[in-house]
Formats: C-alpha cells, sequence, structure tokens
C-alpha cells in the first residue's frame, strides 16, 4: 500500500493538482484577510467613518452591513472553493486513483 502512495505522490498530474490547489487556496485566503484586515483598520483609524448612519435618523451605522458583508464574503468564497473542488479538483484526484488503482499488482485501494 505505501508504495501505491508514494507512486500517487510522485506522479507529475499529482504535483500539478497540488499546485493549482495551493495557488487557489491562498488566493482565496488572501482576499479573505484583506477584507478582514480592511475592516479592522477601518475600525481602529476610521471609527467615525464606520458610525455614521447609513441615513439620516437611521440606527445602523455603515458598520453593521459592511461586517454583514464580510462574513458573506467568506460564505461565498468558500462556495466558490467548493465548486471550483468539485468541478476541477476531484475528477483530477478520481483518475489518479484510478491510474494508480489499476497499478496495484493486487488490486488492492
Amino acid at each position: 500500500m505505501h508504495e501505491q502512495y508514494r507512486s500517487i505522490h510522485d506522479d507529475p498530474m499529482f504535483a500539478d493538482l497540488e499546485r493549482q490547489r495551493g495557488a487557489y487556496s491562498w488566493l482565496l485566503t488572501v482576499v479573505v484577510l484583506l477584507a478582514y484586515f480592511s475592516f479592522i483598520l477601518a475600525v481602529a483609524f476610521a471609527p467615525e467613518w464606520l458610525a455614521r448612519p447609513i441615513r439620516a435618523g437611521s440606527s445602523i451605522s455603515w458598520g453593521i452591513p459592511i461586517g454583514l458583508l464580510i462574513i458573506v464574503l467568506s460564505f461565498l468564497l468558500t462556495g466558490l472553493y467548493v465548486h471550483r473542488a468539485n468541478g476541477s479538483f476531484d475528477p483530477i484526484i478520481r483518475r489518479l486513483l484510478e491510474k494508480h488503482h489499476r497499478g496495484a499488482p493486487d488490486g488492492s485501494r
């Protein structure tokens, strides 16, 4: 079994998959971190801007919808990753497993 894992790890298709998955994960991570840290910096350095009501007489300040948008952004980016993983990464993983399962001498997984 250990040889099967080694053969998958050494496969160029696996290296390409790991590169693609890693780059995509880091891209989405940077987007989320930028959004969160931008909000934190706005709280720290421009609290008066976030505290302004969204319209005259409103008790809701701009900070509330912006904070909610950041949370929604996190959910959307998670969905985007799952969509890409299911559509692009999983088929590559299936091909890798089929390719290396066929190559297993005793037909084990």
